[in-house]
């Protein structure tokens, strides 16, 4: 079979049939009849809408957490509940084995370092992620077997010179050091991604060398992720060539507040950037990182494509300058509805209001766009939908109710083109790419808005029924 007849779906609310082939709509017509060299597939009056686009996710360190203990704090409230999850987990793992632990946050038992692992689990390896993805922290046995002599930048040392345990921003220099650390099987999750209707992703990971690429390429020539990729990389591979059949996207750039580079060395980046056909994608999660960002992106002047990942906190003195600056604004709803009550407790008073904000944000000018930032919340893009629309914790608290968007905005944030994530939403139209979402029904209210409605996603002209 060379192609695709998707029939009796409802488009704009008219039945229609759709033609594909060689992964492209070749034709969206009434009663169009099968040719005999296509699979047919029966869309029984579903609702034929683009496929989902996460616009900023982190597949390997998802799939990695499959096999990875969970140290939350709705998980583990406390040092006692820590403990005694790493103790658990420790023994039911072979002798020497490293135990993976992550989503931790100081709410539980403070600041980690290698002497508080140790007291948990002193004699097998243990490296334990803070919740915002930027640290690990190891224990004793972990350092004994890392190569700390050809540390990375991030590794933190006492007053003395001893290690303590915590590596910042070291993702690609722990999967080359760890046993088992390198490529993890990414079939379980693409497929989890075709069940939510999701077609292409981006990764936002800032791989500092091609070895995460060719990893994330396999995976997609092997169809263990049938969705298209583009993916990023860090400043380091502003220049390189990706393999296909990745899409090379922006060059991502992570600003920490505790790490700030000075404002020159940043607008170099972004620059760079430009010179090599790539716009910027720049990672804030605080005031000061924004104002930081912004001051960059005016210094060495914006361009179609570049982007704000995340912009936690973005209050209104900004908006209108960001909407100047023609930069688009790459969020992730889900933060509110899985962490909220957490900032409400954490974040300063001041900020809460604008956390994440998203409809102050188009109401102003500003691109918007929806995406996860998986493993760091739960990846399903419906539910983001519904936190975009609702604003509220899991406990029901109201945040930053201001910025609640319809159903159909929601929706719009994720139907957006790969390369655009804040342009208008894609069309099911003869010359698209065959990416597509069969939903039961209409999403028109917010309770429309769910996973259990897909009924079947289409990826470059292949049908992935649920």
């Amino acid at each position: 079979m060379t192609g695709l007849l998707v029939r009796n779906v409802l488009l704009d609310g008219c039945a229609v049939d759709v033609r594909a082939r060689r992964g492209v709509i070749v034709a969206v017509g009434t009663d169009l009849r099968p040719n005999g060299e296509e699979h047919v597939f029966e869309g029984e009056r579903a609702t034929v809408l683009p496929g989902l686009h996460d616009h900023h996710v982190h597949l390997l360190a998802t799939a990695a957490r499959q096999g990875s203990v969970d140290v939350g704090p709705n998980v583990t409230p406390d040092l006692d509940g820590f403990m005694a999850k790493l103790r658990s987990a420790a023994r039911e793992l072979p002798l020497g084995t490293w135990l993976r632990a992550v989503g931790y946050h100081e709410t539980v038992a403070g600041d980690l370092d290698r002497t508080v692992l140790d007291a948990a689990v002193p004699d097998r390896p243990v490296r334990v992620q803070h919740r915002s993805g930027a640290l690990w922290v190891v224990n004793s046995a972990a350092l004994a077997e890392l190569d700390l002599a050809r540390g990375p930048a991030g590794l933190e040392r006492d007053e003395r010179g001893m290690p303590t345990g915590r590596l910042y921003r070291a993702d690609d220099w722990l999967r080359r050091q760890v046993p088992g650390g390198g490529a993890p099987d990414l079939a379980a999750l693409g497929a989890q991604l075709v069940s939510w209707g999701i077609t292409g992703v981006t990764d936002a990971t800032p791989f500092q060398d091609s070895t995460g690429l060719e990893t994330l390429a396999e995976a997609c020539r092997s169809g263990a992720l049938p969705q298209r990729v583009v993916a990023m990389g860090g400043p380091e591979l502003v220049d390189a060539r990706f393999p296909a059949p990745l899409f090379r996207g922006p060059v991502k750039v992570v600003l920490d507040e505790f790490a700030l580079p000075a404002l020159d060395e940043f607008t170099a980046l972004i620059a760079r950037a430009h010179a090599f056909g790539r716009p910027a994608a720049v990672h804030t999660v605080t005031r000061t990182s924004l104002v930081f960002a912004l001051a960059g992106f005016r210094a060495a002047g914006a361009v179609r494509g570049d982007r704000i990942e995340h912009g936690s906190v973005i209050p209104p003195e900004h908006w209108q300058d960001i909407a100047r600056l023609g930069l688009t604004v790459v969020t992730q709803p889900a933060f509110v509805a899985e962490r909220g009550d957490q900032y409400l407790r954490d974040v300063a008073p001041e900020d809460q209001p604008y956390l994440y904000p998203c409809g102050r944000l188009l109401e102003a000018g500003v691109a918007v766009g929806g995406s996860s930032d998986m493993p760091y919340t739960h990846g399903d893009p419906w539910a983001a939908m519904r936190a975009a629309v609702e604003r509220k914790t899991e406990s029901r608290a109201r945040l930053g109710i201001d910025d609640r968007v319809p159903p159909e905005i929601a929706l719009n944030l994720y139907l957006t083109n790969s390369m655009a994530p804040g342009g208008p939403a894609r069309a099911v139209t003869p010359g698209s790419p065959a990416d597509l979402l069969l939903f039961e029904g209409q999403p028109t209210t917010k309770n429309d808005l769910t996973a259990d409605r897909v009924v079947a996603t289409v990826v470059d002209g292949v049908v992935w029924a649920n």
